[in-house]
């Protein structure tokens, strides 16, 4: 289900009324993360984590680190959400389906080793053991489970931290300041007016190193402009997915949007395929969409891959150059 309206407005009485049950979340929260780790692999460990419910852009931000760090033969860690395996279970692409490991684990298996575990303290011995250099987590800023040397926070400037409550009040799963203040480093995502007005509302983002970035589309010479498309998304943000391609000139005739990791079962995606044939357009979707796709139909519909891309990527560098 999307997420309520009111966590992207200013505070009112919704936000009001489940002050209590975000006070009794906050302290969950703030007893777990206060645990010790169950494990501190031998091997850096990064975690890309962010600090609300929803998507932030975690995963090409992990893509970017894998291709970065390719020289250090890291492997990827995650949960696996969606997936039934529960691991630790390292993702084969012959073998395994989104709805074994996950799409995100799928996803990323295309860059580097990847593994899926729902108990994320085996799946780093499992990396380790099967010799990764070091281990980036897609997700876990909130999970204590596993040391880490380098906790990486991503803000998606454009939506911010929606109303600043905690769940279920807001979008945040702690406090920005605590969850902050665990972090050694921050990507923050968006339009530079954008990253301007979420610094000014949270100071406390600028005593962190950071390095200023954005989602842009993959160059793959697929003519978008003024292809009819009908633009569908199962992400945390669709309609961020389909500014995207009205920014590439696509001419957008639908847009079907639906659950983060919804799984798009063989009549749902004959469905979507005959809506946009009935309005002359071509399915269109993201990369993460695609991998959740019935295999045999998949060259049926369009993706568009988009990657970290920095002015300077001096920050993010300097920060990866001490593990």
């Amino acid at each position: 289900m999307p997420p309520p309206a009111f966590w992207h407005r200013p505070p009112g009485l919704s936000a009001w009324l489940l002050a209590p049950p975000a006070r009794i979340w906050a302290a969950r929260t703030a007893a777990r993360v206060a645990r010790p780790p169950l494990v501190r692999p031998g091997i850096p460990v990064i975690c890309v984590g962010n600090l609300t419910a929803g998507g932030t852009g975690k995963t090409p931000v992990v893509i970017a680190l894998l291709e970065r760090l390719r020289s250090r033969t890291p492997h990827a860690l995650s949960r696996g959400y969606g997936g039934r395996l529960p691991g630790p279970t390292q993702v084969d692409p012959a073998r395994h389906s989104a709805a074994d490991v996950g799409d995100e684990p799928l996803l990323l298996s295309a860059f580097a080793p990847a593994w899926v575990a729902r108990a994320r303290a085996e799946g780093a011995r499992a990396a380790e053991d099967a010799g990764a250099g070091l281990i980036v987590m897609d997700d876990g800023h909130q999970n204590p489970d596993v040391a880490k040397t380098l906790s990486i926070v991503v803000v998606d400037a454009d939506a911010g931290f929606g109303n600043g409550r905690v769940i279920p009040a807001g979008p945040l799963r702690e406090p920005v300041a605590s969850g902050l203040n665990r972090a050694d480093f921050t990507i923050i995502l968006g339009s530079e007016p954008a990253k301007k007005r979420l610094h000014a509302r949270y100071p406390e983002l600028s005593a962190l190193p950071s390095l200023s970035a954005d989602l842009k589309p993959l160059a793959t010479g697929m003519p978008w402009r003024g292809l009819r498309v009908l633009a569908f998304a199962g992400i945390g943000r669709p309609a961020k997915f389909f500014d995207t391609l009205k920014a590439l000139g696509a001419e957008i005739v639908a847009t079907r949007s639906f659950d983060d990791h919804a799984p798009y079962a063989r009549p749902l995606a004959l469905r979507l395929l005959r809506d946009a044939a009935a309005k002359g357009a071509r399915a269109v979707t993201t990369e993460k969409d695609a991998v959740r796709w019935p295999a045999d139909l998949r060259a049926e519909v369009l993706t568009l891959p988009v990657r970290l891309e920095a002015a300077d990527w001096s920050p993010l560098d300097h920060a990866l150059s001490t593990l």
